[in-house]
């Protein structure tokens, strides 16, 4: 017989633990690398959340107080004649608020309302709410554990709707604008020829803000309905502000003393849309996975961040006498929120499933102060 060659038992014993040894190492080294993968992904996707809602807070935070008048706007009041402590007692303007219910309940995180301070008779540009939004079970809540809402206004500059006055008389070779508004102030109809709405892509929806301004004075109206050239501010509205019997804040402060007709009810009045933007996280559409919302107006909100559980603000104060407060939760005793001129922000982020390694979420935050620049300037030659 030909002699054949090959292994022996020992020498394929010997190769087969070889192997064993190396596919374990691999095997190890490659668990190992998913885990580091999933660490990597996780980590990026909790940044990129935390970046995302953080930058588009600092460009609401920047305009805030943009078209504002100085110190808030006026609103619909009527005081209970206490001179050391006086409030409203007519309606409250409403606020849109996150769900204070917490999980288990109907998703209805935008559709709820909160109320801004009672006993204060203006709007301000900037207004704290310090725990105001939902319970938070993170390792870095608050000692009260609930989060914060903010809630900023500006105009909106890119709107063309103040260009020229709604209702202004010829003058020389001026025409006309043949706008008219209400004498009960529940109806703003603009002259094509000044402010057309179609040329101009001015597109407007119920809820909308309308800031109308001239030589009496301001208010604030929210838009009820939508016509070709009109807007519509009927009573009842969800903010309570278009109110017609308060002694002040009301579209009736704007109007000539003794006015009988349309024409002669208002001295040339602009108007400006302005932004009612509110952050808030929202626990309830996901209680598994909290949010953080952006919410204008009081359309539905918008989610601007995944799996974020933690929201805190801090304000900085100025004054010119004293030594401004700063890290304030809210409005500290003997000053208005006209006074904030910046804002700490934390933002806390999870992981959105658990840490294969670990067993546990992933936890990152960002933290930054943003300037409010329109409340920041200051007219050194008044």
């Amino acid at each position: 017989m030909k002699r054949q060659a090959g292994f022996t038992l020992v020498e394929f014993i010997v190769a087969m633990g070889v192997t064993l040894v190396v596919l374990g190492g691999a095997t190890v080294a490659f668990k190992d690398t998913m885990r580091a993968n999933q660490f990597v992904t996780m980590s990026e996707d909790m940044n990129e959340n935390l970046r995302a809602g953080l930058n588009l807070m600092e460009q609401d935070f920047i305009q805030a107080g943009t078209g504002i008048p100085t110190g808030g706007i006026l609103v619909p009041a009527t005081s209970n004649g206490n001179t050391n402590n006086p409030c409203n007692i007519g309606a409250p303007i409403s606020r849109p608020a996150p769900d204070p219910t917490g999980p288990g309940t109907a998703k209805a995180a935008a559709l709820l309302f909160n109320t801004f301070n009672p006993c204060s008779f203006t709007l301000p540009a900037i207004e704290p709410g310090p725990d105001l939004g939902p319970l938070i079970t993170s390792p870095d809540a608050s000692p009260s554990g609930a989060s914060d809402i903010i809630t900023v206004l500006y105009a909106d500059n890119s709107l063309a709707l103040d260009v020229k006055p709604i209702n202004l008389p010829a003058a020389g070779s001026n025409p006309a604008c043949n706008g008219t508004i209400s004498i009960a102030g529940d109806l703003a109809t603009f002259d094509q020829n000044c402010i057309d709405f179609t040329t101009a892509q001015i597109s407007f929806t119920p809820g909308d803000l309308i800031l109308f301004n001239n030589s009496l004075g301001y208010a604030l109206q929210a838009v009820t309905a939508v016509g070709t050239q009109s807007l519509s501010f009927a009573a009842g509205d969800p903010y309570h502000l278009n109110q017609r019997t308060d002694p002040q804040g009301t579209i009736k402060q704007m109007q000539n003393a003794g006015c009988s007709t349309v024409a002669n009810c208002y001295p040339p009045t602009t108007a400006t849309r302005i932004w009612m933007v509110t952050y808030y996280l929202d626990n309830v559409t996901d209680p598994n996975h909290a949010r953080l919302v952006r919410r204008l107006n009081f359309q539905p909100g918008q989610p601007v961040g995944e799996t974020l559980e933690n929201l805190q603000f801090a304000y900085n104060y100025k004054d010119s006498t004293n030594t401004p407060p700063t890290g304030q939760p809210g409005v500290p005793t003997g000053y208005s929120e006209s006074q904030i001129r910046s804002v700490n922000v934390y933002l806390g982020a999870r992981s959105t499933s658990l840490n294969q390694s670990t067993g546990k979420y992933l936890r990152d935050s960002l933290t930054t102060q943003v300037s409010f620049r329109s409340m920041a300037f200051v007219n050194r030659y008044q």
